[in-house]
């Protein structure tokens, strides 16, 4: 399938203007002129697909403990901030394709369950209308993504660039790199976009930081500061993949 990928990602929905991993993020991010959000998933005790970044449920709802111990009579119960509730990706795909946005699932399994969450998120994209793109640190995902999902484009994420980033870019099928913004310092990431490797980096959100990225060519950025970069979020020619 062809992939166009924006320059600018908002991060976790509407990144810091807006409680992250939830549908009123994503809406605020169209409202913005975004055309691409990124959102995490993993697995409530029920084994649903949800949008939530964090192993345990302290830091971005009112609830306690584990994420994948969470049953969802409880877990759909909990605010996910301003009386927003976790949503299931079913319900964050839907929004996508009705807003026209680019949809990249970050799959973020809780611990051991790398390739149940992989096989929960290709059930709901493999009849899905939309555009998207799977990301993944965890190898074995998008390795399952791959063998039973290949036409949805696959995004290899790594925080610390490793030297064998080209094998797992081939042996994944991967469509994009995506890396810390950090990483801009090391010697790795001028290589790989020698390589002709589309790479997107994450967190961006100083614009002079944003600047040296697109410089280096570097193709998207992943941001919290959806308002510092609202004027530019058209501004570049999209970048044409193939997945």
């Amino acid at each position: 399938m062809l992939l166009t990928l924006p320059r600018w990602i908002a991060h976790r929905g509407g990144g810091a203007l807006a409680p992250e991993n939830t549908l009123a993020g994503i809406r605020l991010a169209a409202r913005m002129g975004y055309r691409a959000v990124e959102f995490d998933v993993m697995l409530s005790g029920d084994g649903t697909p949800v949008l939530i970044h964090d192993e345990t449920l302290e830091r971005t709802t009112n609830g306690q403990g584990r994420v994948a111990e969470t049953a969802d009579a409880e877990l759909f119960r909990l605010d996910a901030g301003q009386g927003e509730p976790i949503p299931r990706l079913d319900e964050a795909l839907a929004l996508c394709r009705t807003l026209g946005l680019l949809a990249n699932i970050e799959i973020k399994p809780s611990t051991g369950q790398d390739i149940d969450t992989a096989d929960a998120v290709i059930a709901h994209c493999r009849d899905w209308p939309g555009t998207g793109l799977i990301s993944s640190f965890s190898l074995p995902a998008l390795a399952q993504c791959r063998a039973q999902l290949p036409q949805l484009p696959r995004g290899v994420l790594f925080e610390r660039l490793p030297s064998d980033w080209a094998q797992w870019v081939r042996e994944l099928g991967a469509t994009t790199l995506h890396c810390a913004a950090a990483e801009a310092a090391g010697p790795r990431l001028p290589e790989i976009i020698a390589a002709g490797v589309p790479v997107v980096c994450y967190t961006v959100n100083a614009p002079e930081t944003a600047e040296m990225l697109f410089g280096m060519g570097v193709s998207a950025c992943f941001t919290d500061a959806l308002d510092t970069f609202v004027a530019e979020t058209t501004a570049y020619k999209p970048l044409q993949l193939m997945g």
